[in-house]
């Protein structure tokens, strides 16, 4: 597939006289020219980045939007701005199917005084940027008719059954199966997959099992321990097989997750539309209509409903989808526990939890910790967390507390009574911070 996007970029290149570049609509790159001039200006920072790193800044991607790039059916041209690094104007090309943006085409545009291609070539530019869509649009849907292999690999048994199930997505992916690929989680996600995701290679809802769900407990002293969370066939969640191009290029796809969460969000909604942020002004000072603070108000309310994501380690090949998959579903139930993690935890950065994610399975009834998790202590269960926190350590514990130090050792000498442990033994800190932390988690 990539081998076509790149010829049609050739062809647009040598159509306009000019090396072109190929994003999705993420503003990811795909496909580039060749670029042998030696003017310094047609490789200005916006351009170098692009090529480099493969991807477009939130800024860069706004400060383009705003010239309504998104909603055009024809080419655009936007002018130099050396402040917000774009040197040479530029000549977009949108890449639409059945009015749908799937990427953008981009040119380097003239020097102003010299003419710019002719109408017919961009004409002609724009019946190849239409083929491109085509292909953009196809490779998005084969990932969505992926979901039942995709859904079978992540229900099936241990065994035999898995095997099969794998092999039949891998024969279904093709020569992509053997690439590099990253499973997503986001829960809670209603109603149906979204038809496409940029950069997936499958997607599906999958039913939750076991282990409660991400937003349920708010953590040590929210609920009782003993009683079930929610139930575990309640909140499904959307599965999600990002291709990648290396381990350590994570970006595009926390970037894709990301976007992902205010429509899980909007649709969860519980009161409130979606936030929405009013466009500022770039340094270009055209007005930015999809800015990092439209970003930042939907993450947030996204965090506020409940929503939240995981991402495992990148996998090559689908044999290790499996466990793939169960780490991207502990991420996100971390995600839930811990603030600080989210709202998109990676399994790699959730510390503990990676082991308490697989141990507490089900809710925590351990008879030590149960009374000190019933509602009505929920203060002690939160000193003694912040203690174990801190490793014992009663001044950083206080301080953190914003309590005093020996307010700090009468709730410590509170918690020993209820629970029958001593916390001067490391065993017993051991159980009780495993149970106040899988508490989280339940």
């Amino acid at each position: 597939m990539k081998g076509d996007y790149q010829d049609l970029v050739d062809e647009i290149s040598a159509l306009l006289g000019a090396p072109a570049t190929l994003e999705n609509r993420d503003f990811r790159l795909i496909a580039f020219g060749a670029h042998d001039s030696d003017d310094d200006l047609a490789m200005d920072p916006v351009r170098t980045r692009s090529i480099l790193t493969r991807q477009s800044t939130a800024d860069v991607r706004s400060w383009f939007e705003a010239f309504g790039i998104a909603r055009a059916t024809g080419p655009v041209r936007i002018p130099a701005a050396p402040d917000a690094g774009v040197f040479r104007g530029r000549i977009c090309l949108p890449v639409r199917y059945r009015g749908i943006v799937q990427g953008y085409v981009w040119l380097l545009d003239q020097e102003p005084g010299k003419p710019g291609p002719e109408p017919a070539a961009l004409d002609a530019a724009m019946e190849v940027a239409q083929r491109i869509g085509v292909l953009l649009a196809e490779e998005a849907k084969a990932g969505a008719d992926l979901s039942r292999e995709f859904l079978a690999v992540l229900t099936a048994g241990r065994g035999w059954q898995q095997d099969m199930a794998v092999a039949a997505l891998r024969a279904a992916l093709g020569p992509g199966g053997d690439g590099l690929h990253a499973a997503v989680c986001v829960t809670p996600w209603p109603g149906e997959a979204p038809a496409s995701v940029p950069g997936a290679a499958a997607v599906c809802v999958v039913p939750r099992r076991g282990g409660g769900e991400p937003g349920g407990a708010a953590g040590p002293g929210a609920g009782t321990g003993a009683g079930p969370g929610r139930e575990a066939a309640g909140d499904p969640a959307l599965a999600v097989l990002l291709r990648l191009r290396s381990t350590d290029a994570l970006a595009p796809a926390l970037a894709a997750v990301t976007r992902l969460l205010p429509r899980a969000a909007q649709a969860t909604g519980s009161g409130g539309a979606t936030g929405q942020a009013t466009g500022g002004k770039t340094s270009g000072g055209k007005a930015s209509g999809g800015s990092a603070g439209a970003a930042a108000v939907t993450t947030a309310t996204a965090t506020a409903r409940g929503v939240t994501a995981g991402v495992a380690d990148p996998v090559r090949g689908l044999a290790d989808l499996p466990a793939a998959w169960e780490q991207a579903v502990a991420a996100a139930r971390a995600a839930a526990a811990q603030p600080r993690f989210g709202p998109v935890a990676q399994w790699s950065a959730i510390g503990p939890y990676r082991m308490l994610a697989t141990l507490a399975a089900d809710p925590v009834d351990d008879p030590a910790a149960r009374t000190l998790l019933a509602p009505t202590n929920r203060e002690l269960a939160r000193t003694a967390e912040v203690f174990l926190d801190c490793a014992g350590q009663a001044g950083r514990a206080a301080a953190a507390l914003g309590i005093h130090r020996q307010t700090l050792y009468y709730r410590l000498a509170r918690v020993e009574q209820l629970t029958d442990l001593d916390l001067d033994e490391g065993e017993d800190r051991l159980l009780l911070h495993m149970a106040l932390k899988a508490a989280r988690l339940a």
